[in-house]
């Protein structure tokens, strides 16, 4: 299944590549044969964000967010950044690329609005403390925080940086995310002091849509969310599990879900938009690759035995997968052997 499956990724992405060579890396994938290559490593254990914009991988390493280009193999990415967007006082927490921009969010409680093909940037104090997480579409940023609070900011010339609206979630929001609708977004929470971690917000009035889901145990923790259409949604976190959530069906209980067979919190999932997800685990830097269509994962990668590491972000594309640990860029290239 995972043949087909991949054999449908690589096609439909990756139009200039021999049929010959396509159906050779859907059988890496399916197999699991790939090679491994460390492209960057620091001295110090950091929590990187990381984001593949085409032919360029934006990562931030502490205070400074770096755009590296990849090889033409995109094996490998040059070894030094042809761009690097500074500006905040603390470690960059999330980023996010959108309209030819970046905003991040920092530990000082900052958000920074950058241009990525030009000069100008801007910062605005958005938070007490540190924003762990920002999406920005359409104009419009929100932003989440260990202060327990969500914002919506506006960026429309008129009102630039003025904040819109501040919810209070009784909880450090984890993660944050914007219907592509543009009608709402989405919050994780630490569900420590609310019941309920995932909630969607209309985006106008700034008050509460829905509850995602019932009978979370505390500390279930949502550290990632992620939209693949305006009506469904991943999310992942502290209680181990991968949730598809379909608006349409219903918001009580998930349409599917797959459990990390370790029993390890989950950092991060990404999706190619179809049937493949790929989640990055706490321990051992494991980046783990699902198929919607099957219970068990397919394949899994351990990038830091025997040290230990969690995947803070991974992002894939046809050929490669990129995951950033505490202490090192990782890449898997599965078009070799």
């Amino acid at each position: 299944m995972l043949g087909r499956l991949v054999s449908l990724l690589v096609w439909t992405r990756a139009p200039g590549i021999p049929v010959k060579h396509r159906v050779k890396v859907s059988q890496n994938w399916k197999h699991g044969r790939c090679r491994r290559e460390t492209l960057l490593k620091w001295k110090r254990n950091l929590m990187p964000w990381m984001q593949l914009d085409g032919e360029c991988l934006y990562l931030s390493q502490a205070e400074d967010i770096g755009a590296y280009r990849l090889r033409p193999d995109r094996a490998g990415i040059q070894r030094h950044p042809h761009a690097i967007f500074s500006g905040h006082q603390e470690d960059v927490c999330r980023f996010v690329l959108a309209d030819s921009h970046i905003v991040s969010g920092g530990g000082d409680g900052n958000i920074i609005l950058h241009e990525m093909h030009g000069s100008y940037s801007v910062k605005f104090s958005a938070h007490e403390q540190e924003v762990n997480c920002v999406d920005f579409r359409g104009g419009i940023i929100v932003s989440g925080s260990r202060d327990r609070t969500a914002k919506v900011w506006s960026l429309s010339p008129s009102r630039a940086g003025q904040c819109l609206h501040t919810i209070q979630t009784e909880d450090r929001v984890w993660s944050i995310a914007i219907s592509p609708l543009l009608s709402s977004f989405v919050t994780g929470t630490a569900c420590c002091g609310h019941t309920s971690p995932l909630r969607i917000w209309d985006l106008e009035s700034g008050q509460l849509e829905t509850c995602l889901g019932t009978d979370f145990h505390r500390g279930a923790g949502v550290l990632d969310v992620l939209y693949e259409t305006p009506f469904s949604l991943l999310s992942c976190g502290y209680d181990t599990y991968i949730r598809y959530w379909d608006l349409r069906a219903s918001t009580r209980k998930c349409v599917l879900e797959w459990e990390e067979p370790h029993d390890s919190a989950l950092y991060c999932v990404r999706s190619d938009g179809n049937h493949m997800l790929a989640s990055g685990s706490s321990y051992y830097g494991v980046v783990r690759v699902w198929d919607k269509r099957q219970s068990r994962c397919l394949q899994s990668f351990s990038l830091s035995s025997p040290t230990s590491s969690p995947v803070y972000c991974l992002c894939f594309n046809t050929t490669h997968l990129y995951a950033a640990l505490a202490s090192a860029l990782h890449v898997l290239d599965f078009t070799a052997p």
